[in-house]
Formats: structure tokens, sequence, C-alpha cells
């Protein structure tokens, strides 16, 4: 769906890319912005002369419909001399509904062993059934150019109660130093997470595959031969 949307949106109305990819990032509830923002600059043939386009034939095909007689009902060689469609000449200003929640923090337990859960990081089998004060914490600075709608604010906030007594922090992570020492902290690996301190945990990965790939293919290529080993 996200690769129809994008073709449309940058193939076909024009668009750049970055606009409609923050909207679209805004509305996902499992989104994650390198993903999302990464498959907008694909489709929309970014440091490449390849585009992607879908027609109608292609979209009724997987979504087992039958449209006919839209301005995708074309042949596609017809796509780069298209007229941009009337019904996409309009625009208008991106707007979110971001509110993070207005809270009173949950008291926070001085220098207690703890893990500190956020946005990108709600697994409830993190250190299961050991000792630990669990703390999600959701920081307006993360939020300031990577806003997401209040509904998914709100998705967290319910994932998030699948992990027993854990605590909701609306704050800084800096802020949390002033109760605990960061040799009782632990968090897993991100790149939003540079502000961090404590001990850095590893994320779960696909393989031990690294280095840089030209394309996710030619990555998944060298993931599939471990995987089957």
């Amino acid at each position: 769906m996200r690769m129809y949307v994008a073709s449309i949106c940058c193939n076909i109305a024009q668009c750049h890319w970055l606009e409609p990819a923050k909207w679209l990032y805004a509305h996902l509830l499992d989104g994650d912005i390198a993903s999302n923002q990464l498959s907008w600059q694909w489709v929309a043939g970014t440091f490449s002369n390849k585009k992607y386009y879908a027609n109608q034939d292609n979209i009724n095909k997987f979504f087992r419909s039958e449209q006919k007689n839209t301005f995708l009902d074309v042949e596609y060689e017809s796509f780069d001399k298209l007229d941009i469609p009337k019904i996409l000449s309009d625009t208008a200003p991106l707007e979110i509904d971001f509110l993070l929640p207005e809270v009173n923090n949950n008291p926070i337990l001085k220098d207690q062993d703890s893990l500190i859960y956020n946005y990108y990081n709600i697994d409830p089998f993190w250190h299961e059934g050991e000792d630990f004060q669990r703390i999600l914490l959701l920081e307006p600075s993360k939020f300031g150019t990577k806003q997401v709608s209040s509904k998914c604010i709100t998705f967290a906030k319910k994932l998030s109660k699948n992990i027993p007594d854990i605590k909701l922090y609306v704050g800084e992570f800096e802020e949390l130093l002033k109760y605990i020492h960061p040799d009782k902290l632990r968090y897993k690996e991100h790149p939003l997470n540079s502000n961090y301190s404590g001990f850095e945990e590893s994320r779960e990965w696909l393989s031990s595959v690294n280095g840089y790939f030209p394309s996710f293919f030619s990555f998944w290529k060298k993931c599939k031969k471990e995987l089957l080993q």
C-alpha cells in the first residue's frame, strides 16, 4: 500500500517525497522513521533514474478489485508523459494532531536498576521476570521533527501495559539522571538514543551480516544464505 501511495504522490502528482513521507509516518502505528523515509525515496527514484509506478491493472491484481477508468488505468509506457490529474493538483499544509500526554510522572525510585523503554522499544519480553524498575520514556525533543499523531502515542501507551509495573515518564533522558545513576540504567541500542548513557544492549538483528549494500535485495541475499544454514 505504501508503495502505491508514494508512487501517486511523488511520480504522478510530482510532489517532493519528504512531506507525504512525514504524513504517512505520523499515522503509522508501527512506524519506523528510517524504513518509511527510505522507502519513499526509493519509490521516488531519489539518487536514481528509475521510479516506481503501478497502474490500475497492477493494483486490481493485488487488491482483487475491478476498478476502471481511473487516472492509473493506462499502460506503463504512458506514465512518463502523463499530465498531473486535476484531482491531484490541490495541496494542503501538513497538520498533525501531535500531543504528548500531560501526566503527573510516576515516582522514580532512586538509584534502582532500571530498564528504559521508549517509542521504539516496548518489548514485553525484555528481561522478563527479572527485578528491574521499568520506565517508558517519552522525550518531547525526540518528536520535534519526527512527529506522530496522538493515536500513535495512545497506541504505544496501550502496548506498554503488557509490561508489568511499567512507569510512564514524559520528559528528557537527562532528567532521569537526577534520580538514577547511569550505572543503574539499561537501554536497547537505537540511532535515536545517542543522548542516552548507561549500559547499552544490542537490538535483535535479522543476521550477523553487516557492511554497505547498494540495495535491500543485495543485503537480503547475504542474509538468506546465513538463515538457511
